[in-house]
């Protein structure tokens, strides 16, 4: 047991994001998420019954976000009249990066589930969460300190 570390984080995810490089991403499968058909190229790590909210908390202790590049965070957003918008799960994610990376507040971008599928098929790693909240998945990419 090591202190300090949050108990959601697994020794499996921890080693992950200490072998993630700058600019790699790593996604937050909700529980509706296609994750190992998304992790075919990289790593499928389960967090079952673990929401994404309260894991990205435990994530951006220890990893920093991108600040040098407009989109640091990617999620989905509910469509209207062809733009995207927040919803609850999505604000809580905007409170989280403002949180730890203030930086990079305003870099979380919105978009349909097609166009998130085609950026989480190239992430480092996926984790499978237990989120059940509607638009519940978010892609991070990993910065510099």
């Amino acid at each position: 047991m090591l202190r300090g570390i949050p108990s959601v984080l697994s020794p499996e995810l921890l080693k992950t994001l200490a072998e993630m490089g700058h600019g790699d991403k790593i996604v937050l499968g909700d529980a509706y998420f296609a994750s190992a058909t998304m992790a075919k190229n990289g790593r499928l790590i389960r967090a079952d019954g673990i929401s994404s909210t309260e894991l990205m908390d435990a994530i951006l202790k220890f990893m920093p976000l991108d600040t040098w590049v407009d989109t640091c965070a990617f999620a989905l957003g509910e469509e209207k009249d062809g733009a995207f918008y927040p919803v609850d799960i999505t604000r809580d994610y905007e409170e989280l990066i403002k949180k730890y990376d203030p930086e990079a507040e305003g870099k979380l971008q919105l978009m349909d589930r097609f166009a998130f599928y085609d950026i989480a098929k190239t992430a480092f790693a996926v984790v499978a969460t237990g989120e059940t909240r509607p638009y519940g998945d978010i892609i991070l990419q990993k910065g510099v300190f």
